[in-house]
């Protein structure tokens, strides 16, 4: 059906524009992997581009849900409307995509998002009445130029027949067009089809392969839906993408045997993918570029704010976290291995990695419990405070763990949703999952801890159900406002105990607030209490409680595990 076209970039067209781009990279995904083969062909540039615009529209959701939710209470900033302004869409985008930017080819997607959030927001700062900003056509044209040229700052070495050079071809096209915002969007998304059908002759590469650059298709596509925002319908016809060079047959052989092309180039020679999200001050990151040029390729460091998305492609991938950890906190951290069997690559000399046959994937919050399951043998997902993984980063977790049957624990009751996206999409791709509905990662850990891969897939759940439906749980964080609760009102800097996900007490001394929630907990019973500690819990808590449960319940077990940045001080569970 035809959207609704919009006059102005303001806040809504922001969410459009996400949304209709979602979708579109969505339907095209699959056929941009399969094109994948620069800088290494490892066929998920497609995979990549969604998973990134997804982590943005989330946001940009988010931001909308605020600002309602907000509005319905009397507090809204922007008005009875409790719609955000043009700046807090971009924003919110622009930071969407940096957090959950996979890849290459998403890693430069939030760097061309940020760019274009910098100059929406620069817009509307200050003006009054923000919730109605917009921005017209000649500031799209700016807003595409600031894009394009802080995409290719952001990357260490720029290669022409790249998605970068797309990008600066729609911002070319969109300069020279005259009129509203459909008109410059239009404009740039023809430039962008002319310069991405030029690629295979910039890219040697690609020439060989009969295909353009998978980068430059994706950005096409978010230029496409751009497009149906402001016009109420996609661009078609003369203007069509087309993937293949014509005349050029292209199929999943040539791939392998362009996987071998680009070996023998050396276009490929690193071994590993390395991302992670990093904070660090400007002059760090000056540094840590410099550091990161000399140990690999394809570097990507995009951001700012004290907030960055590092990509790199080196041998050594514990060299290039070790920069990182020399130049602030880098957390997230990814590390693919490009070699031999990996999942993407199935060419001549190159087997498919044989599935497993049970596999957990599991969300958990902070890097300590990530430590913890991972050891437990689960492929895990973290969760970083306030930003919970979208349903695609969730499959894409599935995947990763490469098995025929997955138990997924999503160990929070606000990813029910989510979670059984992620299941569903993974079953239609012929993977037998099943759903735990765990609502805290210490449910997760009781799971985990009667796991057994050898016995039947339906007997291991049942197990696994039972043991995370026995674990009741609680966690202790501090009240950021003054609000009602299920155990009377708190105020700013309470310590809160929740327990089953409602408070219970409310104190203002974390260990005293922990005594009374485990109290009140093992008044129902109970054979082992299990503490998560988070990184600002009470050094002195652990060893505390642990004497009050000896001293106070006879055979009653405690085990400590340290969870790191988790949001919470404390989880707490009791089975």
């Amino acid at each position: 059906m035809p959207q609704v076209p919009q006059t102005f970039f303001d806040a809504l067209a922001v969410r459009t524009w996400c949304g209709l781009a979602l979708a579109a990279l969505g339907r095209a995904r699959e056929e941009i992997d399969a094109i994948n083969v620069y800088p290494v062909a490892d066929g998920d540039t497609g995979t990549n581009l969604y998973l990134t615009l997804e982590s943005a529209c989330a946001a940009v959701e988010a931001a909308f849900a605020g600002h309602e939710a907000g509005a319905g209470a009397g507090v809204g900033a922007s008005g009875a409307s409790g719609a955000p302004t043009l700046a807090d869409a971009a924003r919110a985008m622009a930071h969407g995509a940096l957090i959950g930017a996979r890849g290459n080819s998403g890693t430069i997607l939030a760097q061309l998002l940020r760019g274009m959030a910098q100059v929406l927001a620069a817009d509307v700062d200050g003006e009054p009445g923000g919730e109605s900003a917009h921005i017209d056509g000649p500031g799209l044209c700016l807003a595409l130029r600031h894009a394009a040229d802080a995409a290719r700052e952001a990357v260490a070495h720029p290669v022409e027949g790249t998605v970068l050079t797309v990008a600066s071809a729609a911002a070319d096209a969109a300069t020279e067009a005259e009129g509203d915002c459909g008109t410059v969007a239009r404009a740039a998304y023809e430039g962008a089809s002319a310069a991405l059908a030029a690629t295979p002759g910039q890219l040697a590469v690609l020439g060989r392969a009969g295909v353009v650059d998978a980068g430059g298709r994706g950005l096409v596509t978010v230029l496409g839906a751009l497009v149906e925002t402001f016009r109420g319908e996609a661009p078609g016809g003369a203007g069509a993408v087309r993937v293949r060079v014509p005349g050029r047959f292209f199929d999943a052989d040539a791939l392998d045997e362009q996987v071998d092309c680009v070996d023998d180039d050396g276009v490929s020679g690193p071994a590993f993918e390395v991302i992670y999200l990093l904070e660090a001050e400007d002059a760090a990151v000056d540094r840590l570029r410099e550091r990161l040029d000399g140990l690999g390729d394809s570097l990507v460091v995009v951001g700012g704010d004290g907030l960055w998305n590092v990509h790199v492609h080196v041998d050594d991938a514990g060299a290039a976290v070790e920069a990182g950890v020399e130049a602030g906190r880098p957390y997230r951290i990814r590390i693919t291995h490009f070699g031999v069997g990996d999942v993407h690559t199935g060419g001549a000399g190159r087997p498919p990695r044989e599935r497993v046959q049970r596999a957990v994937v599991a969300v958990v919050p902070g890097e300590g419990l990530a430590g913890l399951y991972g050891e437990a043998g689960a492929t895990t997902v973290l969760a970083r405070p306030g930003e919970p993984p979208a349903s695609g980063e969730l499959v894409e977790a599935v995947r990763r763990a490469h098995a025929r049957e997955v138990v997924l624990l999503p160990n929070d009751a606000d990813l029910r949703h989510t979670a059984a996206a992620a299941a569903e999409q993974a079953r239609s791709e012929g993977i037998r999952v099943a759903l735990i509905p765990t609502r805290s990662a210490v449910q997760g850990i009781a799971a985990l801890a009667v796991h057994e891969p050898e016995r039947r897939f339906d007997e291991d759940v049942v197990a696994m159900t039972s043991a995370a439906g026995a674990t009741r749980y609680a966690e202790l964080a501090v009240a950021e406002r003054q609000s009602w609760t299920m155990a009377g009102i708190c105020q700013a800097g309470d310590v809160l105990g929740l327990i089953d996900g409602d408070v219970a007490v409310i104190g203002s001394d974390v260990t005293a607030t922990a005594v009374a929630v485990i109290d009140r907990m093992l008044q129902a019973g109970g054979e082992m209490v299990t503490l998560v500690l988070g990184d600002e819990a009470p050094e002195t808590i652990a060893t505390h409680l642990e004497t009050r449960v000896r001293e106070g319940y006879l055979a009653v077990d405690t085990v400590v595990y340290r969870g790191g940045r988790q949001g919470a001080l404390l989880l707490i569970g009791v089975e």
